[in-house]
């Protein structure tokens, strides 16, 4: 006869049986899915690739908000049109106070450059570097002949898509949240368990250099290791944000294995000879791995507000490098000229990515929380 044995679930199965009961945490993982798959897309080059490309003329409109016919700025010769096409087109600059200056020097000069250092006796230091630039420039760089007028979601200043500004500033936005996420729990969780499991003076040193991180503002010592890195990239900002942001973690994994490491299936592992790092690592790790993976969803939109604020406040990624804190800051002198699209982009894709993202980690934090019926 047959025995007929019941396995009992495990905490993982019983947790994607929570989550799959629950359709607002589960929409919430499709747009965050959708997100992490255009950012696999942007990064492999699939869309997005193209995003510095001058494709429209200046600040161009919305399609649905339609073409700009008081005149703009054209972007491919530089010149302001009027909205009447038989119109006189008029120089952007109208009065260059230096124009008779310039000319002078340039007849006394003639065709020969060196002739300005025979009168003046200097040189330019960068003639040889932006000769070296312009020549690389002009056999990479894709000229485009023919600008629009209008783009499904506008452009900017350069005449860059901002669908495009927008997928390629998603994917820096959301490698530097998981990435600096993912640091922040590593320290956090080797911190805590170290302090957690030994006890003793071990537990006071770090609870004395947790005390020090805790005891400034945030924001404050963001700013503090943004100086004192003195360099702009993403991984400036991944290790500003990775070395600020481990105290969360390093305080709930702390306790978890002050309870745990009394625990019965602790002292059997004692018992048979394991080693320290065996019981922290492979016997206790496992039964509070949820803990870890729950702040790491939680610091995870912390991580991707922080990198919006620190490029907001020019700390963030350098200049050829989009994301949605340097579109941000480029948009709050576009919104004074009434260009609302990029501010507009850049803010929607942050809002939903983080909106769906909590929403998720909240019904996550509950489905592995086992007093959670």
């Amino acid at each position: 006869m047959m025995s007929n044995t019941h396995t009992s679930p495990g905490l993982w199965a019983l947790a994607w049986r929570r989550l799959r009961g629950d359709k607002v945490a589960m929409v919430s993982l499709a747009v965050v899915g959708a997100f992490f798959l255009l950012m696999i897309a942007s990064a492999s080059g699939l869309v997005g690739a193209n995003w510095e490309d001058e494709v429209a003329v200046s600040y161009a409109p919305p399609t649905f908000v339609g073409a700009d016919t008081d005149g703009g700025i054209d972007g491919v010769d530089g010149v302001v049109h009027a909205a009447d096409e038989h119109s006189t087109p008029t120089p952007v600059n109208v009065l260059d106070p230096l124009a008779d200056d310039i000319a002078e020097l340039r007849a006394q000069m003639g065709s020969n450059p060196a002739a300005g250092v025979e009168m003046y006796g200097v040189t330019d230091p960068l003639a040889d570097d932006l000769t070296a630039l312009r020549a690389s420039m002009g056999k990479t760089r894709k000229v485009i002949t023919h600008k629009a007028s209008t783009l499904p979601f506008g452009a900017d200043k350069w005449g860059h898509d901002v669908i495009d500004k927008t997928i390629k500033g998603g994917e820096t936005s959301i490698v530097v949240g998981l990435v600096a996420a993912l640091l922040a729990v590593v320290l956090g969780t080797v911190f805590g368990a170290v302090s957690g499991y030994f006890g003793g003076f071990i537990d006071d040193f770090f609870n004395w250099f947790y005390s020090i991180f805790t005891s400034i503002p945030s924001i404050l010592m963001i700013l503090t290791v943004a100086a004192v890195l003195q360099q702009k990239g993403v991984l400036t900002i991944v290790l500003i944000l990775g070395l600020t942001g481990w105290t969360g973690p390093y305080r709930l994994i702390r306790a978890e294995y002050i309870k745990h490491k009394a625990r019965e299936y602790v002292m059997a592992a004692d018992a048979i000879g394991a080693s320290h790092w065996r019981k922290m690592f492979s016997h206790i790790f496992p039964n509070i791995s949820h803990v870890a993976l729950v702040q790491m969803s939680i610091l995870v939109v912390g991580f991707i507000k922080a990198e919006v604020i620190l490029s907001f406040l020019g700390f963030g990624v350098p200049v050829g490098t989009v994301s949605w804190g340097s579109m941000l800051n480029e948009a709050q002198n576009e919104l004074i000229l009434g260009k609302w699209w990029q501010l507009t982009a850049a803010a929607a894709a942050m809002a939903v990515l983080v909106t769906a993202f909590s929403l998720f980690t909240d019904a996550l934090r509950d489905a592995l929380d086992p007093k959670v019926k």
